[in-house]
């Protein structure tokens, strides 16, 4: 079918879409469990297990609950699959017969049980659940809804004492009693055995081999509510004694031991350019206690840090061990692309993937040396692929091929910009749906949140969808993304709307140097978070966009570092100054202060439950503008956080999307 033929796509269309993750290969290597997520007919969403053996074409249905199911392990045997759903009304596990029969339910957690894994030997299953200190593990009782529903009641008509900096995070909302504790249950005896019960939220990482060790990370010290660090910890689990890996000066995650159980694998850095710095690759000998950094050379992250609004729901990143624990695989981040990588013990390190498109998880089968990926491009919101050994390479799913058969998808040109003192900026231009030469075409410029995140070689339906209602989508990676070096990802710190601002407009002023059929008087821009500041920067300092849309945005400094989750210690990371150091400084970072110069129709779209940049950013700016009689209009969300966009209420994220269009479709 040609371009005319194939439909354009719908705001709505992203409900269509069967997202894959988390790939988990059997023990045997015969097949792999893996997670879809998908809209529900009454607007929610659902996750379904399926398995595809790897002779045959097409995935089998495991589970049928219209509720969640996700995070699939299989024990050692290969018999079992351990899983959380909240077909219940909250998470617990669950333990499914790989050969047939329902799924028998393990936990009956107040609050729920989640992140499964199994102990080597299959004995034990070891998870997290959120327990108050004087919790019984052995006499925890599920909440019948009515039950849950009056809690929640009884809850909203009680105060909230707060006497901590870390009392709220977008994710969960406030901090109450709750902390995240790891359990060991045994499968014989149908016990449980709370490991952990500091006053910190614990997040299990593995167990050793022999079964004797397990690797949480935390924060433990006294002052943890002042500090930025997470470290990484042993405990044994028949003591419980437990001994601090890490040296207690980074964010450190990923603890995986080896195969042997004498080296444990580590992902963190020293936060030596605060929450802009790599993450690097560690392996630390436990004999010996020493610390080895295996990318001490490279200049790229470990990690996948690509952008993108249609990936849900988790998948391994690495490091995974090989099976004679000589190497590591894992997903590392570079220009525009995320790859599948290896190194071995002495730092030799090899690409096993990269084709220049978005490797958004994996699994490795030892024996066999081969892995299952997940992939994403600009043009498939994911499939899975078989890699071996010997180079073979092959797709094995074909998720939403009726989907992908039926509507038109722009395929991104890529382009470098020169900026004004010479570095290199990478870009990615959509040309409109039903393009015609000779035409002339409004035009948007996205800019991605972070700011040191990464747009790329990922399926993103915002700007796909911009290209089907007629716009030339252009976005990039200004300085201060990630995936081009360490020096590059740290350039926008204590200088925001200044080069970072700078390569944007240039990026601009090359698209229209060299399409001739972008319209220079119909031009848009819009972003998110980061991108909703520096959006709310442009049009106070130009006045060459004819239409605007801030999302979930800052506009005052002064107040996100009191108002924002992480505003008392991100205002000091990226401006290098807290509140009381500088506040004048602040307030000349802040698009409010410039509210006054600016002409360009700007619709503001918010979150009401945004906790990481609260909607008064967004009431702030609406105010001043409209005090000014400016062109503007504040469109808020009910119960929306700062995830809308990606994993909101799936009728809100159409909502939004439709605004933005009405908003663009009204100026341009």
């Amino acid at each position: 079918m040609t371009e005319h033929t194939l439909r354009p796509i719908a705001a709505e269309d992203f409900k269509k879409l069967d997202i894959y993750s988390d790939p988990q290969i059997a023990p045997d290597g015969s097949g792999y469990v893996f997670v879809s997520t998908k809209v529900k007919d009454d607007d929610s969403y659902e996750s379904q297990l399926f398995f595809q053996n790897l002779s045959e074409t097409n995935p089998q249905q495991w589970t049928f609950h219209k509720s969640k199911q996700s995070h699939p392990r299989f024990s050692p045997d290969g018999k079992s699959i351990v899983f959380q759903s909240d077909r219940s009304g909250v998470p617990q596990l669950w333990l499914l017969p790989v050969e047939g029969g329902e799924a028998r339910q393990l936990t009956t957690f107040k609050n729920g049980a989640v992140n499964p894994e199994w102990s080597k030997d299959g004995k034990f299953i070891i998870f997290t659940a959120m327990l108050e200190a004087d919790d019984d593990v052995e006499r925890q009782k599920e909440l019948s809804k009515e039950e849950r529903q009056k809690e929640a009641q009884e809850k909203k008509k009680q105060p909230i004492v707060i006497d901590q900096l870390k009392h709220k995070s977008d994710a969960s909302g406030f901090r109450d009693a709750k902390r995240s504790q790891i359990v060991l249950y045994d499968i014989d005896n149908e016990s449980f055995t709370q490991l952990t019960s500091a006053d910190a939220d614990h997040g299990f990482l593995d167990i050793s081999p022999d079964g004797q060790t397990i690797l949480f990370a935390a924060n433990l010290n006294e002052q943890a509510d002042r500090e930025l660090i997470n470290d990484i910890y042993k405990l044994d689990t028949a003591s419980k004694q437990i001994e601090k890996l890490t040296n207690g000066k980074g964010s450190y995650g990923g603890g995986v031991f080896s195969p042997c159980g004498t080296k444990v694998a580590v992902v963190g850095h020293e936060q030596q350019y605060a929450g802009a710095t790599l993450n690097d690759l560690y392996v630390y000998d436990l004999k010996t206690n020493e610390r080895t950094c295996l990318s001490s050379d490279w200049d790229f992250p470990v990690g996948d840090l690509m952008i993108g609004d249609t990936r849900l729901g988790a998948s391994e990143a690495g490091p995974v061990w090989s099976e004679d624990g000589e190497t590591l695989y894992f997903i590392g981040t570079d220009r525009g692309a995320t790859g599948l990588h290896s190194v071995t013990l002495n730092g030799e390190l090899s690409t096993l993937y990269n084709r220049d498109n978005h490797v958004f998880g994996f699994s490795y089968h030892k024996s066999s040396h081969t892995f299952i990926i997940g992939v994403s491009t600009p043009v498939d919101p994911g499939n899975f692929y078989k890699l071996g050994t010997d180079g073979m390479f092959e797709q094995i799913t074909m998720a939403n091929a009726g989907f992908l058969a039926d509507v038109h998808l722009a395929v991104p040109e890529e382009l470098t910009v020169t900026a004004e003192d010479g570095w290199e900026i990478q870009g990615w231009l959509l040309k409109p749906y039903g393009f015609e030469e000779g035409k002339k075409y409004p035009f948007v410029l996205e800019i991605h949140g972070g700011p040191h995140m990464m747009y790329g070689q990922s399926f993103f339906h915002e700007m796909q969808l911009l290209a089907a209602k007629g716009y030339v989508v252009l976005y990039t990676n200004p300085r201060g993304s990630h995936g081009y070096g360490q020096h590059f990802v740290d350039a926008c710190r204590e200088d925001y709307g200044g080069k970072d601002y700078t390569d944007l407009m240039s990026a601009v002023d090359y698209a229209l140097e060299n399409y001739s059929f972008i319209d220079e008087e119909r031009l848009g821009v819009t972003g998110g978070s980061y991108g909703g500041f520096m959006t709310n920067w442009i049009v106070g300092h130009t006045n060459r966009f004819k239409a605007a849309v801030t999302q979930r945005s800052i506009s005052n400094w002064l107040s996100f570092y009191g108002v924002s989750d992480i505003g008392f210690f991100f205002t000091k990371w990226e401006h290098g100054l807290n509140l009381l150091d500088d506040p004048e400084k602040l307030w000349d970072f802040s698009p409010l202060k410039y509210a006054a110069n600016v002409e360009t129709p700007l619709l503001i779209v918010h979150g009401e439950q945004d906790l990481r940049c609260p909607i008064e950013q967004g009431e702030q700016l609406f105010i001043t503008l409209k005090h000014l009689e400016k062109e503007v209009e504040f469109v808020r969300f009910p119960g929306a956080n700062h995830e809308l966009s990606r994993s909101g209420a799936p009728y809100m994220r159409i909502e939004r999307l439709n605004h933005i269009l009405r908003w663009f479709e009204t100026y341009l």
